[in-house]
């Protein structure tokens, strides 16, 4: 069975244009994506507020998809949502996105937040990025990778047994 509802897990202000571009794909349904006016009202209540948050648009949610860019490792929230997921035997997986235009730009990719979540052991990582013959990060390739491919390896989530 194809997994359609997903939360989104990724770091907020470094990647949102990309994760955009991966909800633009609309193979998924994911979360609403709060602008930084929003999510800067959710942080200014508080952590419980946050993580209330969290929990609520998560609830309902068939598994959770991290995308990974070049600092997702290091935000303390993306570790709670997968440590939260996992706890929860939602299925998880994880897509680089780095490799996504972000303003004309790609970047570099970042470490494997799943190595820093406790027991989210063996989660499966996708990264559509594609070269060009120069040895750059071709973003339009990258992306029609991401298309053809994001409902796929959703589909291979893994969850806590």
């Amino acid at each position: 069975m194809a997994i359609k509802t997903v939360f989104y897990s990724f770091h907020y202000e470094r990647d949102v244009s990309r994760v955009q571009l991966v909800r633009n794909i609309n193979a998924l349904e994911g979360q609403p994506l709060l602008n930084a006016q929003d999510w800067e009202e959710v942080k200014r209540r508080g952590r419980q507020a946050i993580v209330d948050w969290i929990d609520e648009q998560m609830r309902y949610k068939r598994a959770v998809v991290v995308l990974i860019g070049r600092e997702t490792a290091d935000r303390p929230w993306v570790i709670y949502e997968i440590e939260k997921a996992w706890q929860a035997k939602k299925p998880l997986v994880g897509v680089r996105v780095h490799g996504l235009s972000s303003f004309g730009r790609a970047d570099r990719p970042g470490a494997n937040p799943f190595d820093k979540a406790l027991g989210a052991d063996n989660i499966p990582v996708f990264d559509p990025t594609r070269v060009d013959r120069w040895g750059g990060i071709d973003t339009k390739a990258t992306y029609a990778n991401l298309v053809a491919n994001l409902e796929g390896w959703v589909a291979q989530a893994k969850a806590r047994a």
